[in-house]
């Protein structure tokens, strides 16, 4: 019997007296898109943080593909094919956005993975026009408006060609025509519409969100978080009826 493709394992994480994270475990499978949900400060970004090694858990284990990625460093996990994007865009400010996307088109992954592209700069520029900003390639990344750093980030990260790509509100600073916009590439991203892709699948997805009407649109699954736990996982139909969740964060006639 094969493992599961990703699963979270009791993950527990505390900041002295307060227990952000709390036995959370879950799993997804290959091609899924799983939203992660919660009031603020129910532990999501935490969670993400964990998988990607940048906050080490006080317990419990993070498993790829069978593997024990628990305690590896944060750049082994981009190149065992795992990446994200934070709320708090850190680009390199001073230098072009094209730059900024050619750096992850230089990790190990990427160009091991890239060999079908002529050059870095290329493949940079393709993930730029994927996801909408190419025309700004040359202008520094300090530059960019706070939708557009979304999308830097995302371009970024999909560089690194992740089966694992986890995104932390994609659409936030988003107006409803960008959000749109968002929503349809992180679809076709999923679907296999990667550029250059030499395989036909696309990244399994783990989406953190606040605009859930939005977000329920493109998830076939949905993980609830409130106080550091799961509180439900169940398909988009299920966690809107869910009275805990009702109660917990949704609310009454919001979606």
């Amino acid at each position: 019997m094969l493992p599961p493709f990703f699963e979270v394992e009791n993950l527990t994480k505390r900041f002295g007296g307060l227990t952000a994270v709390n036995g959370v475990s879950f799993q997804v499978s290959r091609d899924e898109i799983v939203g992660l949900i919660g009031p603020n400060g129910a532990g999501k970004t935490t969670v993400l943080r964990l998988i990607t090694s940048i906050l080490k858990p006080d317990s419990g284990r993070v498993r790829f593909k069978g593997k024990d990625i628990t305690r590896a460093k944060p750049w082994a996990i981009v190149n065992q094919g795992i990446a994200g994007t934070f709320q708090a865009a850190r680009p390199f400010r001073r230098l072009p956005i094209i730059a900024n996307v050619m750096v992850a088109c230089l990790s190990p992954r990427a160009m091991k993975r890239g060999e079908w592209v002529k050059t870095v700069e290329a493949k940079a520029l393709d993930a730029l026009e994927f996801v909408g900003i190419s025309d700004l390639a040359l202008e520094p990344a300090s530059c960019l408006s706070h939708g557009d750093l979304r999308r830097l980030e995302m371009a970024r990260a999909i560089a690194t060609d992740p089966e694992l790509l986890l995104l932390d509100e994609p659409f936030s600073g988003l107006n409803p025509a960008e959000t749109e916009l968002m929503a349809k590439s992180i679809g076709r991203l999923h679907k296999g519409g990667r550029f250059g892709r030499l395989h036909s699948e696309g990244p399994t997805m783990i989406i953190i969100e606040h605009k859930l009407a939005e977000l329920m649109k493109i998830v076939d699954r949905v993980i609830v978080l409130d106080f550091g736990e799961l509180i439900a996982d169940g398909t988009p139909e299920e966690i809107v009826k869910d009275e805990k969740v009702i109660e917990a964060y949704i609310g009454k006639g919001v979606i």
